[in-house]
């Protein structure tokens, strides 16, 4: 049986440049900004190709927007084995996703999909119990997706519980459960926990890789390609200076403090807004030339989609024909073995007109073309 579990909040932090979805507050801070969850879409995409191979397929899962609405949407049917508690109107919070979790896997769920970022699945870990362990699959939906327990987009994470059932299972691998503390990393500090490991189901292009942390011997290549990124920097434009180690190198060669994880906006040397919301960062190239500055995460190879949605679809359609200036040391594209790299704006139509080659500024008057596609086009 496939069991689904959906925190309806996952990914709300990201769009108002909160860098998280973790708490309350940081909840109605965001929501207080404009932003909004994603992911009931993002299950819809998933659960739309679980249902097409699969048509009247049984889905044990939690009540409402945590599982049994999205499962019915997509012509499903959903056998409800965890109701809200104590009030439905209160907005999820982690002890709803860790109670969800656990009645899946008691209710016999071989494979559970949980729809969510990085603390989503550090929950889910909480939620099952030592006797009976099934297989997880997380659909990226959050804010930090940096664990390698995600599929590379939700319809590959579709795709591969479709496999799941047609095939009686998949092989599986161990894989981290990383998290971030969210008050630690608003104080610029960056240091991810080992929570758990889960067992979870691989299929090579359709399970996304572990995050490759910048070995230290890479500083000098870190350093050079930051240096060509200035260099290319023109007077007049706005900078939506993303994160990243690369762009934290960028940040300080301009002498400006960035941001942890967040985007900040740069114009002519200067800070513009720190730690910028989708709202902000439209407001700011209403004013003038703008262009995001991106560099590729380390092992998986995502530009867009992990860890910056504050570079929404909206905003990277307002920079125009040419939105990215992207950065990155040649080792990490050599890493990637031929690898396209990945974006994965929500937009089916924006993806596509990124997708093809790009150019990566690799150094001082160096640059590579590299392919980029996106993981919501590629068959499944």
């Amino acid at each position: 049986m496939i069991g689904l579990v959906v925190n309806p909040v996952a990914g709300v932090g990201g769009p108002a440049g909160l860098a998280g979805s973790d708490g309350a507050d940081v909840q109605r801070l965001a929501r207080g900004r404009g932003a909004r969850s994603r992911v009931q879409e993002r299950t819809a995409a998933a659960l739309a190709v679980l249902a097409a191979q699969h048509p009247g397929l049984v889905v044990a899962t939690a009540e409402g927007e945590m599982g049994a609405d999205a499962v019915r949407g997509a012509g499903l049917v959903p056998c409800v084995v965890s109701a809200r508690l104590p009030d439905p109107a209160r907005p999820t919070d982690a002890a709803d996703t860790k109670r969800a979790v656990a009645a899946v896997a008691a209710a016999g769920a071989d494979l559970v999909l949980v729809v969510g970022g990085d603390g989503t699945l550090r929950d889910a870990v909480s939620g099952l119990g030592a006797e009976r362990m099934p297989a997880v699959l997380g659909i990226p939906a959050g804010v930090k997706m940096y664990s390698p327990v995600f599929a590379v987009s939700p319809r590959a994470a579709g795709a591969l519980a479709a496999e799941w059932i047609s095939r009686g299972g998949l092989p599986t691998d161990d894989r981290e459960v990383l998290d971030i503390d969210e008050a630690a990393m608003r104080r610029a500090r960056v240091d991810p926990t080992l929570y758990a490991m889960l067992r979870v189901p691989y299929l090579a292009g359709r399970t996304q890789a572990r995050k490759a942390a910048t070995p230290a011997s890479e500083a000098a290549a870190v350093e050079a390609a930051a240096r060509g990124a200035v260099a290319r920097m023109l007077p007049g434009i706005r900078y939506l200076l993303g994160p990243g180690g690369t762009t934290a190198e960028i940040a300080r060669q301009l002498g400006v403090e960035g941001s942890p994880l967040g985007v900040d906006v740069i114009l002519d040397g200067a800070v513009v807004v720190r730690g910028a919301s989708e709202q902000e960062l439209l407001a700011e190239i209403a004013r003038g030339p703008a262009q995001a500055v991106v560099t590729v995460i380390g092992g998986q190879g995502f530009l867009l989609g992990r860890g910056n949605q504050q570079l929404s679809a909206s905003v990277l359609r307002a920079l125009g024909d040419d939105p990215l200036l992207v950065v990155a040391p040649e080792q990490k594209l050599i890493d990637l073995l031929g690898r396209p790299l990945l974006v994965d704006t929500g937009d089916l139509d924006l993806d596509a007109r990124l997708a093809g080659h790009i150019r990566i500024v690799t150094g001082v008057g160096t640059s590579s073309l590299y392919a980029v596609t996106a993981p919501e086009l590629t068959p499944v």
